[in-house]
């Protein structure tokens, strides 16, 4: 087995949690599933947060001052099917779903109860996708539930061409 191959068989096999992002391009709001994202920082708050090139989100988001970041339940697959298997090129995603405006103008998901928005403070260049280091100005902590993770979704086909 080559390199690739052998790290794609690991990584495919880690476990970790799912998380839906939203921004907003003036008028325009966005939206994606994203596995890639790390706590940084303590004192302060930070996250990183990793959007693939490919998607709408980054396309078009990628100069918003901030972004809004939902854990998503374990309950709520079809959430993630949305965000992770349509892409806005084609739909609104919005207008399948329950939201709201929340801080700093973003969408904010009524179906994921715990969420953070967080300024974003840092972009780097990391390969096919895009660095976001995100400094929390907001946060809701919602009721305790398990977390939708990547062995839930794995087989959810991007929406945006791969």
């Amino acid at each position: 087995m080559d390199v690739r191959a052998a790290f794609n068989a690991i990584v495919g096999n880690l476990e970790y949690p799912m998380f839906i992002v939203t921004a907003r391009a003036g008028d325009e709001r966005l939206g994606c599933l994203i596995g890639f994202a790390t706590q940084t920082s303590i004192d302060p708050p930070r996250l990183a947060i990793c959007l693939s090139r490919k998607n709408r989100t980054h396309r078009r988001g990628r100069d918003c001052p901030a972004l809004a970041v939902h854990c998503v339940p374990a309950d709520a697959p079809d959430l993630a099917e949305l965000f992770g298997g349509e892409t806005g090129d084609d739909i609104d995603k919005f207008a399948r779903c329950r939201w709201r405006e929340g801080p700093e103008g973003l969408p904010i998901l009524e179906d994921c109860e715990t969420w953070f928005v967080g300024r974003i403070a840092e972009r780097v260049d990391i390969g096919d996708h895009v660095g976001f280091l995100l400094e929390v100005v907001a946060a809701h902590h919602g009721r305790s539930e398990p977390q939708l993770s990547f062995q839930d979704v794995r087989d959810v086909d991007a929406g945006h061409a791969p």
